[in-house]
């Protein structure tokens, strides 16, 4: 890794609010945001149009191989294969078939090597569920996004009722339990708080709050662009 090159990583559990905060982070830091959850819910997109069950893990493993994933700078855009599917992969069956998608160890491979040659050139924000334990795992600075469950299914309520869903939060608390334990019992690179990742309970916290907490973590690693030297 170069030594001017910075790697964020930000890992947690599904609503914990990882993608907003870590965008924003990224706008701040003028680095790149990379939303790893997207383009496990654009694989699984692609499976869900293309009826392949999720249970076929060789063939999901060939479309993580062979799909094309953009990311747009600064603007949060996802691009599968050419088209713009952004609103498409946050419905809720989008991403209750990714987290099934995401256990698949093939897929994670494929996107493994993406997500990594997409922080090759880059200083790098970057969400998900193994980053600092996998992905990145010298990453400079490591942080662990948690809160409270009902807070949570709260939050993925607002987002789906703004984007014009229905959303239950009973419901969702449960969808979000589900994919909890998948996330966190799955062999391959099961969620996990890496051992050097500073845990942030956003529980009762403002974006604002969240966000001023994280960049106060980056910059005491960094100084100038550069890591600063344990």
């Amino acid at each position: 890794m170069s030594d001017k090159r910075i790697i964020v990583a930000i890992d947690g559990p599904a609503g914990a609010g990882k993608s907003t905060l870590a965008k924003r982070v990224a706008h701040k830091l003028g680095f790149l945001f990379i939303n790893t959850g997207a383009m496990y819910r654009a694989v699984a997109l692609w499976a869900l149009r293309l009826n392949v069950a999720l249970s076929d893990m060789h063939r999901l493993e060939q479309l993580a191989q062979s799909a094309r994933i953009e990311l747009g700078l600064g603007d949060g855009r996802v691009l599968l294969n050419g088209e713009d599917v952004t609103d498409e992969i946050r419905e809720t069956h989008v991403a209750e078939a990714a987290s099934q998608v995401s256990a698949v160890p093939g897929v994670r491979r494929a996107l493994l090597s993406m997500q990594r040659q997409m922080a090759e050139r880059n200083s790098v924000v970057m969400e998900g569920r193994d980053i600092g334990s996998v992905v990145f795992p010298h990453a400079q600075v490591k942080i662990f996004l948690d809160a409270d469950p009902i807070e949570r299914a709260r939050r993925r309520a607002l987002e789906l009722a703004q984007d014009g869903h229905d959303a239950n939060v009973e419901d969702i608390a449960g969808e979000l339990t589900q994919r909890d334990l998948r996330d966190r019992n799955r062999k391959e690179a099961p969620l996990v708080q890496a051992p050097d990742a500073q845990l942030v309970d956003t529980t009762g916290l403002s974006l604002e709050e969240v966000e001023e907490i994280v960049l106060r973590l980056v910059r005491a690693r960094t100084s100038n662009g550069k890591a600063v030297a344990n």
